[in-house]
C-alpha cells in the first residue's frame, strides 16, 4: 500500500499593502487636535467640580447666616414683648392717674362693665379698690341692682363684677392686656 505523498502548497497571501504613515503635518494635525479635545474635557471637568464646590460653599453660608438669624429673630421677639409690657404699665399708670383726677371715668368704666351684664333680677358686686369705692360714692345710686365690696386686692382703676354666673375682670392690666392682643393681631400691626 503505497500511498501517494500529497503535495504541500503555501497559502495565497493577498493581504493588503500596509497603510502610509501620516505625514508629519497630518501627525501636528491630530496632537492638536487631541490636544484641544483633551482640554476641552479637562475644563467642563474641572467646571462641574468647580459648580459642585460652589454650591456646597453656598448652602455653608446659607446655614451659618440661618443660625445667626435664629438668635436674632428671638431677641426680637423678646425686645417686642418686652417693650409691649411697658407701654401697657405706662398705660396703666396713665389711666390710674386719669381715673384718680376725673372719678367720672371710673365711673364710666362701671357703667359699660354692668351693661355688658344686662338687666336682670340679680344681685351684682361691684369690687372696686377701696380708694376707688369711696371716690365712686355720688355715682351710687345710679346702679340699684349692684352694691359696691371694697377689694383690697385690686390696684386703683380696677374694677371686677360678680354675680350669679357673672363674672366680669376689667382690671386695667387685663385691658389693656387685651388691647395689646387685639392690636398685635390686626392686619398690617408690628410684628
Amino acid at each position: 500500500m503505497s500511498a501517494e505523498p500529497a503535495l504541500w502548497r503555501a497559502p495565497v497571501l493577498d493581504a493588503p499593502p500596509p497603510p502610509k504613515p501620516p505625514s508629519i503635518e497630518e501627525l501636528q494635525r491630530i496632537e492638536e487636535a487631541a490636544r484641544r479635545e483633551g482640554f476641552e474635557a479637562g475644563r467642563r471637568e474641572g467646571f462641574k467640580a468647580g459648580e459642585a464646590e460652589v454650591r456646597r460653599l453656598v448652602a455653608q453660608i446659607e446655614g451659618v447666616v440661618e443660625a445667626m438669624a435664629r438668635p436674632l429673630g428671638r431677641l426680637e421677639d423678646e425686645v417686642h414683648a418686652a417693650l409691649a409690657q411697658m407701654a401697657v404699665r405706662v398705660a396703666g399708670a396713665l389711666l390710674g392717674r386719669a381715673y384718680e383726677a376725673e372719678p367720672e371715668l371710673l365711673a364710666q368704666l362701671v357703667r359699660t362693665a354692668l351693661e355688658a351684664v344686662g338687666p336682670g333680677q340679680r344681685t351684682l358686686e361691684i369690687r372696686l379698690n377701696p380708694e376707688d369705692a369711696v371716690l365712686l360714692k355720688p355715682w351710687l345710686p345710679e346702679w340699684p341692682d349692684a352694691r359696691v365690696v371694697p377689694d383690697p386686692q385690686l390696684a386703683r382703676a380696677d374694677v371686677r363684677i360678680h354675680g350669679d354666673g357673672v363674672r366680669i375682670d376689667a382690671r386695667t392690666d387685663a385691658r389693656l392686656q387685651a388691647a395689646l392682643a387685639a392690636v398685635l393681631q390686626a392686619p398690617g400691626s408690628l410684628p
